[in-house]
């Protein structure tokens, strides 16, 4: 009886400290003030003020994992952070305003796709009432550029894994949060993020929604496409690219058993600079007034290295080296090593490789250093993904697998490793690491297929 008292006097004392904590927080951020940020319009040119000043975002997509994640940013010259919810909210404005950054920030809200269902309206009112808390808590930091209040809601997939029309209340609820933000937050422009940049899209939304700040839309390769569909949709709103980068793994080419062939490291970040140039930074509709690169972080998708400009152990892609190019004018002094090209039996990944158990193949990767650093080469082999994500949700990284290396070469501009396959039929992944001792990283990988 004792014990169960002393236990309960100790989850009411942590419930009571975490409600002051929170109400501290609440009060602290009552106390501070906020910064204006206004959408203006000259010479039909959108651009952002923050407190009456031109502002200039040169933002990513941030995965805080730790402050020395958003210190990289500050470093290659990057101004801005979006996020995709409020689980770290606290630590990611406290260094933001540290280093003097703007945060985009993401409050997640109902999505069809993970099977919110819009006609609940009980369900919908309890999601607007979680939203107006977290605006009311947080909207006095100095810190904050804008709220997005919900990730490409109008990603949704029939049973043929075709794309299909979504509920249009999920637009009307999303239009009745942004209507009562601006009520109680006159400070800061509210959005949403839309997959892709659908002319038909657009004209819903502003249907249902129609007093939204800003047209946010979510583009990889199809960033090219973004001017023409501007165009086309002639709206008198301006637009910000919140998700931009890599090719995406549903655009490029696949092994003829359907696994997706993603680009070598040096090759996916110079496509990126130059989509981010002809699209975003020479933007000649007058109306794109933001980017967001995604992604500042590392995440399992398709692979552990498609999309994060880090890798999983904290190293820096080329991506990182062409954004802080692009922002500052000039590449850091020491630059990734540039991986370009993988072959298997000099075998490209579109030509779909297969190759007999346990018998010996060489897989043949271009890569060298820009300063001609002493590189250190790691390889892993994995199975594929058991379960493919959808809307760059959850997916489990596969484990690695025995590897048996029969011989390696290594030049300055590449290297070749002779393996044994796997025994087991099946679908695989080769990947190459090429480091270069001072937090840089290059990276390539290729799919590859077992069988008798």
């Amino acid at each position: 009886m004792q014990l169960h008292v002393v236990m309960i006097s100790r989850l009411l004392s942590s419930m009571l400290f975490l409600a002051l904590s929170s109400l501290l927080l609440s009060c602290t951020n009552a106390t501070k003030t906020p910064s204006v940020v206004k959408i203006v319009k000259h010479n039909n040119q959108y651009s952002i003020t923050v407190n009456g000043q031109p502002y200039d975002v040169k933002g990513v997509g941030l995965g805080y994992k730790d402050d020395e994640t958003v210190i990289a940013l500050k470093d290659a010259g990057g101004n801005s952070f979006r996020t995709w919810e409020l689980t770290h909210i606290e630590q990611e404005l406290a260094i933001a305003e540290k280093l003097g950054l703007m945060v985009a920030v993401g409050i997640p809200t109902g999505k069809e796709l993970l099977g919110f269902d819009y006609n609940d309206k009980e369900a919908v009112e309890k999601q607007f009432r979680r939203v107006i808390t977290a605006v009311e808590k947080y909207k006095n930091h100095p810190n904050i550029l804008l709220w997005v209040i919900n990730n490409e809601p109008n990603l949704l997939y029939d049973e043929q894994g075709q794309l299909k029309n979504v509920n249009p209340k999920v637009y009307a609820a999303m239009g009745d949060i942004i209507d009562h933000i601006h009520k109680i937050d006159p400070n800061h422009p509210v959005t949403f993020s839309l997959a892709g940049n659908n002319p038909k899209d657009i004209a819903l939304v502003l249907k249902h929604a129609p007093n939204i700040d800003i047209l946010s839309v979510q583009s990889y390769g199809s960033l090219v496409t973004l001017p023409d569909s501007i165009v086309q949709s002639n709206v008198d709103k301006p637009y910000m690219v919140t998700e931009f980068g890599p090719m995406g793994h549903w655009e490029l080419p696949s092994t003829q058993w359907g696994r997706e062939i993603e680009e070598p490291s040096a090759v996916k970040a110079a496509g990126m600079a130059k989509r981010m140039q002809d699209v975003i930074l020479d933007d000649k509709t007058g109306k794109i007034i933001g980017s967001f690169v995604f992604f500042w972080g590392q995440k399992q998708e398709r692979t552990p290295t498609w999309y994060g400009m880090f890798n999983e152990s904290g190293e820096q892609t080329a991506s990182i080296d062409e954004l802080t190019r692009i922002w500052t004018g000039q590449y850091p002094a020491n630059r990734a090593p540039q991986s370009k090209s993988i072959t298997i039996n000099n075998i490209q990944a579109v030509e779909s490789i297969k190759l007999k158990p346990e018998q010996p193949a060489t897989v043949k990767v271009q890569v060298s250093d820009t300063q001609g650093d002493l590189l250190t080469h790691q390889w892993v082999l994995m199975n594929e993904v058991e379960t493919r994500s959808q809307g760059g949700h959850f997916e489990a990284k596969p484990a690695a697998l025995s590897l048996q290396i029969l011989a390696s070469d290594v030049q300055p501009d590449h290297v070749e490793m002779t393996f044994n396959p796997p025994s087991e039929n099946g679908e695989y992944r080769l990947f190459h690491y090429a480091y270069d001792g001072k937090n840089k990283v290059g990276n390539a990988n290729i799919p590859f297929m077992v069988e008798n």
